[in-house]
């Protein structure tokens, strides 16, 4: 028991690797510092980056540098170079004290010189002040870590959390109304297709970062959130709406932007997604030359990402099936919205659009609705 507690202790040690091709020297550093460190000694460079380069690294190097096959500064500048070793600190063993001679070593990285002849106490004491602020590096490194992983995780919590809010918030809206959670996942879809092809144009290229076109996707869903405050009456009527009724069907556009604002005003926080969660819900009526609503903006004074939606939202409502209508062909629905290219959407969202039919039809595709089963999305005309 004794022995294993005595292996246990010296295992607890902090390693210091000597590396001198002096046996003297080597003998001194042993007798002066084995109380206190497990050492570990090399008599030549070679085999002092091997021992260095080792599972068990050293935490210090004594370095010697006069010595005859490689000298200190070789060895040193080796181990700056190896990512496994470069953060060990090196002390030079020298008989020179000129301050080129200095100069040189820590441009190399090392953090001391001792000079010979050795004084015990000052070696001590070098080696023991280098093992302190290394162990404080490497705690602050390994807590530095540590934080950026909590921060990573919080990151995915906090991400996670707003995912399940804008589900149960779109989960909410469809509860009353016609549309389904597909209309929300092709038009989020069809949002980002645009996006992206739109990222390199110089209309679009510094709104339309990766990041924002992610957060516009994320948002997209809550387009209709402004729905749940609209009648029973008026939202699930099968047939045309009045003019009065269409007025009160409007409101939900500024209803919607209004919602989220007083969401972020009570929990008194605000996150950059819904910020263009509000721009999209308010505004993507608004249309290219002003005649739409809640607003009656025009032009660039719509926000992009209201731009964007508009294309989208227009687009799969004419494919889709409703109680009051039927799902018009791709081919149809392609004529409306270039139809409407300059008037009701930007020209070059149109434009994009027309790139990109054949990917909003495979993204109908994807998400269809059972009933929407027959509906003809033959894309001959990609390009339409």
């Amino acid at each position: 028991m004794t022995k294993l507690n005595t292996i246990d202790a010296d295992e607890a040690r902090d390693t210091v690797l000597v590396i001198d091709d002096s046996p003297e020297i080597l003998g001194i550093i042993n007798e002066l510092l084995k109380p206190f460190y497990r050492l570990k000694a090399a008599n030549c460079g070679e085999k002092g980056l091997l021992l260095a380069a080792a599972e068990q690294k050293p935490d210090i190097i004594l370095l010697d540098i006069m010595m005859p096959d490689m000298n200190g500064h070789e060895v040193c500048r080796r181990l700056k170079a190896d990512r496994t070793t470069r953060d060990i600190p090196v002390i030079f063993l020298t008989a020179m004290s000129n301050e080129t001679d200095e100069e040189s070593g820590f441009a190399l990285g090392a953090v001391d010189y001792i000079t010979k002849p050795i004084s015990g106490p000052i070696l001590r004491a070098r080696v023991k002040t280098h093992l302190g602020m290394k162990h404080a590096a490497d705690f602050i490194k390994n807590k530095n870590v540590f934080l950026i992983g909590e921060v990573s995780k919080r990151e995915k919590e906090l991400e996670f959390a707003q995912d399940v809010t804008i589900l149960a918030l779109t989960s909410l809206a469809e509860t009353r109304d016609n549309e389904t959670g597909n209309h929300i996942r092709r038009t989020q879809h069809y949002v980002r297709a645009l996006a992206e092809h739109l990222q390199r144009h110089p209309r679009f290229s510094l709104a339309l970062t990766r990041t924002n076109i992610e957060m516009i996707f994320k948002s997209a869903p809550l387009h209709d959130i402004g729905k749940v405050g609209i009648p029973d009456h008026i939202l699930l009527k099968p047939g045309k709406l009045t003019p009065e009724e269409f007025e009160v069907m409007k409101r939900h556009a500024a209803f919607g932007q209004e919602s989220i604002a007083q969401a972020e005003k009570t929990l008194a926080h605000s996150a950059p997604f819904l910020a263009f969660a509000k721009e999209i819900a308010r505004s993507h009526h608004e249309k290219w030359d002003g005649s739409g609503y809640p607003d009656g903006l025009s032009g660039k004074k719509i926000p992009i990402s209201a731009r964007l939606m508009a294309v989208a939202d227009v687009f799969d409502a004419l494919i889709s099936r409703r109680v009051y209508k039927r799902p018009l062909s791709l081919e149809e629905a392609c004529r409306i919205i270039l139809a409407g290219r300059g008037s009701h959407f930007d020209p070059d969202i149109v434009d994009a659009f027309s790139f990109q039919v054949s990917n909003f039809a495979a993204i109908a595709a994807r998400f269809s609705d059972p009933i929407d089963d027959k509906m003809n999305l033959n894309t001959t005309h990609a390009r339409a």
